[in-house]
């Protein structure tokens, strides 16, 4: 079970966001797309989800191309996107997005106790971590076989960040989230590991694990990031250099 992007390249009008850039995501397993904003993390989810097109390059999934695969069908197939924003309706009550999702939803109150106080509400009033959660709970719900996540923990509490990352390392699925830091929780974890590429305007300058990422960040090099220095052998086994490089 994988997610790939081949060489892929991404415009925006005149602008390329995304240079030739190739990552492999392996499931099931967490793949962390690390990089500040403009990097192109968000766009290389995007691109694996069929949101956007590519200029260039390919999607491959489980060794078939898919990039000319709609994104209503890779949905269909089981692929579930959680973008950062508008990734839940608004205007319908928690429980009418939990069942959008599944007729039984008891996981989701399972994964997330928070929301049951909340189930009356109209999802468009809720905070911006209750959101998240509630977004993430139909993404659980969904059994999906890839699940992508933009910013996972964005507005909720350091306990429920590191919950969320508990559920979404133990799905049985290939999980890819974007995130502008490695979270904490992620850096050493027991029985699976889990794989790091940072962009860094629209291309990748680091593939490796993020036990490395926590040796590089801490290491007496002095460096203050991933890509600092250092050259990472991500899961494809190909090597990336440096951004000085």
């Amino acid at each position: 079970m994988s997610i790939a992007l081949r060489h892929a390249r991404v415009r925006y009008g005149p602008l390329e966001a995304l240079h030739g850039v190739t990552l492999v995501a392996p499931g099931p397993g967490l793949t962390v797309l690390l990089g500040r904003n403009g990097s192109g993390r968000t766009t290389a989810l995007r691109a694996l989800a069929g949101t956007v097109p590519l200029s260039g390059g390919a999607v491959v999934w489980d060794g078939a191309d898919v990039t000319r695969m709609p994104a209503y069908e890779r949905a269909r197939r089981g692929l579930c996107l959680v973008p950062e924003r508008r990734a839940v309706f608004g205007s319908l009550t928690v429980r009418e997005n939990l069942e959008l999702a599944a007729a039984g939803f008891d996981a989701a109150l399972d994964a997330y106790p928070q929301l049951e106080p909340l189930l009356p509400r109209r999802a468009g009033t809720l905070s911006g971590g209750e959101q998240r959660m509630l977004a993430l709970s139909r993404a659980l719900l969904a059994r999906a076989r890839v699940v992508l996540v933009d910013e996972p923990a964005q507005g909720m509490s350091p306990a429920v960040a590191a919950r969320t990352y508990e559920l979404l390392g133990g799905l049985d699925a290939c999980v890819v989230v974007a995130e502008q830091r490695l979270p904490p929780g992620l850096r050493e974890r027991s029985g699976r590991t889990t794989y790091v590429h940072e962009l860094r305007r629209g291309a990748v300058v680091f593939s490796g694990e993020a036990a490395e990422v926590a040796r590089m960040t801490t290491g007496a090099t002095g460096a203050t990031g991933p890509g600092a220095g250092r050259t990472g052998r991500g899961p494809s086994g190909g090597r990336r250099p440096s951004p000085s490089g």
